[in-house]
């Protein structure tokens, strides 16, 4: 069998789909045979289950994972088994001899948030849909046409001010900017509106997604972090 494990430097990441690379494990007869690390291939939606079943892996072992990713695994009849931290050779050592502790997830919704235990609130990294390209702008309330994404560090106030690639486009720019700032590495969404398949994208991808967003950035963001001490 080939096992999966996500990891970060040596170690079980706390997250799968965005974990730096997994080490793939081929067993047989209670004994490893190959080790191989693959990096991460990017966390899109649906492709994580297909491109490790592909690779004929048959369970993947992680930190934390969110129910619908968990379920896509299913489907692929890719075991799952989460809650999981440590080195990764030992996790894997444990887990032939049928030794492995299980603790609860390392990822879980919390409120109006996705967010992993282990992290503060503030590490969270948000997108912003803007009229400008900076913190004074106003929220564009267009999610595909939005002339520029902020994204924004909340621990430092820092930023960067992308302008969307795909705002012009004659078709489908939801979707193109969604599947753009899924690779921005972002937990959180900000925007006035979003279209259907646009928001189940991000969904999938774990990115929580506030909509109906209005006003000066700047102020939507402090009130936003006044929330999160709720």
């Amino acid at each position: 069998m080939k096992v999966a494990v996500s990891v970060d430097n040596g170690d079980v990441s706390a997250h799968f789909g965005r974990c730096k690379a997994y080490a793939i494990y081929e067993i047989e007869k209670g004994k490893i045979i190959n080790k191989e690390i693959i990096h991460n291939p990017g966390h899109q939606p649906g492709f994580l289950p297909q491109f490790l079943a592909e690779y004929g892996v048959n369970c993947v072992i992680t930190g934390g994972m969110g129910p619908r990713a968990q379920n896509l695994f299913k489907i692929k009849g890719i075991e799952t088994v989460i809650g999981v931290s440590g080195k990764a050779d030992d996790i894997i050592q444990k887990f032939i001899n049928n030794e492995l502790e299980i603790g609860e997830s390392k990822c879980t919704h919390l409120s109006e948030m996705h967010q992993c235990q282990h992290e503060h609130f503030y590490s969270q990294k948000i997108c912003v849909t803007s009229k400008g390209n900076n913190l004074d702008s106003e929220v564009d309330p267009r999610f595909g046409r939005a002339k520029y994404l902020l994204i924004i560090d909340l621990n430092t106030m820092s930023y960067k001010a992308i302008e969307n690639p795909y705002k012009e486009e004659p078709q489908g720019a939801g979707i193109k900017t969604a599947q753009f700032i899924i690779n921005q590495k972002i937990d959180v969404l900000l925007t006035g509106n979003i279209g259907p398949n646009a928001f189940e994208i991000l969904n999938t991808a774990g990115i929580k997604t506030v909509t109906r967003a209005s006003g000066i950035i700047k102020e939507i963001i402090t009130e936003y972090k006044k929330r999160l001490k709720m």
